[in-house]
């Protein structure tokens, strides 16, 4: 080491930053190490355990939701089989950009008790490193089925038949993956989630994303057929849809637009021709995107558009612009402010609500009023959690612009821009924006669960309209963690998993605690009743805190519950005895 090296070293460990970070970092992991010891289910010891399983479980879906459940079961004496349409584990994880990360603190991301995390907002690696050790650890890679799609997933006749009228004597439903051959389940745990395959949404110029990859196939020689030569979804068809995604009106070209930009004479006479000749690349695909010294348009002002301006600007991009059809709340990166907001019990906007908006707006937008959403409230829509991208728009390296898109041209998009209280199709004024590439920040398709056989979601009880948000109200066996919500200030992955698994695993335990479909339906038409009149619906819209409301009123109004309620809450109890006698087997041989 030389001289100066060493002196660096030196002079680090001198610095207050340094042994802050230090000490914060041991108490970050210390933290983990307790609550590992408070409550993480120990694992079966080996991969033949169970071997007198108390019932068996389909999980479909390899994702984090889908380990976590699976993990969960099978510590508690259950056998599982995950199935898996891809050819891996870590579901939407292992299909972003390797600079994607957690947008919360991982403190509130602990999908699995088991989970360890060595910083505070881990990226996509370590994220699927976690998925994958508790997947091996917990003996679930032999019970995993890969490239495994779900076709049909059926009742089995003659089961399920009485649950209406008694569910506690009915003979309970058995289940049927694809052709049986995995044997008869209990019950079935939906974990597809609600990010399918990238939702590419066609605009007038624009092609689409497989186009392009073919014409750049073609010039390099092995260009590869395509069945496909339009974009997923058109933009008439998101605006018809009231889609959460950016999209855009009708074309109304009658006013001159503005250029932010140079052009060549004639290219607006042209426009209405023209397809956009540079590249086309969804948000999820940025890893092997050139965009160092271009300019790049990002359609979406979600939270994949927030990312995606991130990491153009990190890979070097001459600047970007955002097209934002809807607003949304950005929230700082704070784990206390964030816990607070989503701590609000009701789920829905309340008089009060509006502290909490200044509150935001004071911390996150200052110098940056003009982003403040002005017609949407905190608790109306999922927030976007992030500490960055407002400063970027300080900074004049990203242009963020109300409107809704007309057209692409050969070098850009035309645009109605509208300000900030207005509403979408309410632009007026017509502004043109150059770019090289364009980013699609337009989200992903909602994954089907058409594999049912069964009627399993009626009319008004259809997701997310579930019991408890998560079961169908047909059938208690019937499960659909993270599978059902639409949005949420909270997290998808953190303790709900493993409490929605324990609560399954009660109803198959105890033929008292399990619900009726009326029962079900009730407590639907009761959250319904209490929250009419939020927008979106009742239950398209929760904080984390309504959530645990929800899951402690479980066992409130049904006293015979109680008895479950550690087991159910914090996963104590309920081990399996051969589990017990292996483990002392090998305590003894060790010995």
């Amino acid at each position: 080491m030389t001289a100066t090296a060493t002196a660096k070293s030196y002079a680090r460990l001198l610095s207050p930053s340094y042994w802050a970070e230090s000490i914060f970092n041991f108490f970050y992991i210390l933290i983990q190490h307790v609550i590992i010891w408070l409550f993480k289910p120990p694992p079966p010891p080996g991969p033949d355990y169970p071997k007198n399983p108390k019932g068996r479980i389909a999980v479909i879906g390899a994702g984090l939701t889908g380990v976590s459940s699976a993990a969960h079961a099978i510590a508690h004496g259950f056998d599982v089989v995950i199935y898996e349409q891809g050819d891996t584990v870590g579901g939407i994880w292992a299909h972003v950009n390797k600079t994607s990360g957690l947008q919360l603190n991982s403190l509130l991301y602990r999908f699995h008790p088991a989970v360890l995390w060595s910083r505070p907002f881990p990226q996509r690696d370590e994220i699927l490193k976690e998925i994958r050790r508790i997947w091996k650890e917990y003996q679930l890679e032999p019970r995993t089925r890969f490239n495994t799609p779900v076709r049909s997933v059926k009742r089995v006749k003659g089961t399920g038949e009485r649950l209406q009228e008694d569910p506690s004597g009915a003979r309970p439903s058995k289940w049927i993956v694809n052709d049986g051959e995995d044997g008869e389940f209990d019950a079935v745990v939906v974990t597809v989630g609600t990010c399918g395959e990238p939702r590419r949404v066609g605009f007038p110029g624009l092609p689409s994303a497989d186009a392009h990859k073919e014409k750049k196939e073609k010039e390099k020689g092995h260009a590869r057929k395509h069945s496909e030569t339009h974009s997923d979804v058109s933009y008439a068809d998101v605006v018809k849809e009231g889609s959460k995604h950016e999209g855009e009106k009708e074309p109304a070209p009658e006013p001159q637009p503005e250029h932010d930009g140079n052009h060549e004479g004639g290219e607006k006479e042209r426009g209405e021709e023209e397809t956009f000749e540079g590249e086309v690349v969804h948000s999820s695909e940025l890893d092997n995107a050139q965009l160092e010294g271009k300019r790049v348009l990002v359609i979406g002002s979600g939270a994949s558009g927030v990312e995606a301006v991130e990491t153009a600007l990190d890979k070097g991009a001459k600047g970007c612009v955002m097209i934002a059809r809807d607003d949304k709340w950005i929230i700082p990166r704070n784990m206390v402010l964030d816990t607070l907001i989503s701590a609000q019990p009701f789920g829905r906007e309340m008089p009060l609500s509006f502290v909490w908006e200044r509150v935001v707006a004071w911390w996150n937008y200052r110098g940056a009023a003009e982003l403040v959403p002005a017609r949407l409230g905190l608790f109306e829509g999922t927030p976007v959690v992030n500490d960055e991208f407002v400063g970027l728009v300080k900074e004049g390296r990203c242009r963020y612009v109300r409107g809704d898109i007309e057209r692409f041209g050969r070098r850009g998009v035309r645009v109605k821009v509208r300000g900030r209280e207005g509403r979408p199709g309410e632009g007026k004024e017509v502004k043109e924006y150059e770019g090289d590439v364009v980013v699609l920040a337009t989200g992903f398709k909602k994954p089907e669960v058409s594999f049912f056989k069964d009627e399993l979601f009626p009319e008004g009880y259809d997701r997310p309209n579930l019991y408890l948000q998560n079961f169908s109200t047909e059938d208690w066996s019937v499960l659909m963690t993270n599978s059902a919500y639409q949005n949420a200030i909270g997290t998808v992955g953190h303790f709900h998993i493993g409490i929605y698994t324990r609560i399954l695993l009660t109803f198959l335990m105890d033929p008292d605690a399990r619900p009726t479909p009326k029962d079900m339906k009730l407590w639907v038409d009761v959250i319904r009743f209490v929250k009419r009149g939020a927008r979106g619906g009742a239950l398209s819209f929760f904080t984390y805190m309504e959530l645990t409301i929800w899951l402690l009123l479980f066992h409130i109004f049904r006293l015979d519950r109680l008895k479950w309620v550690f087991f159910i809450m914090q996963g104590w109890g309920v081990y399996p005895e051969e589990y017990r006698q292996a483990r002392r087997g090998k305590s003894k041989a060790r010995a």
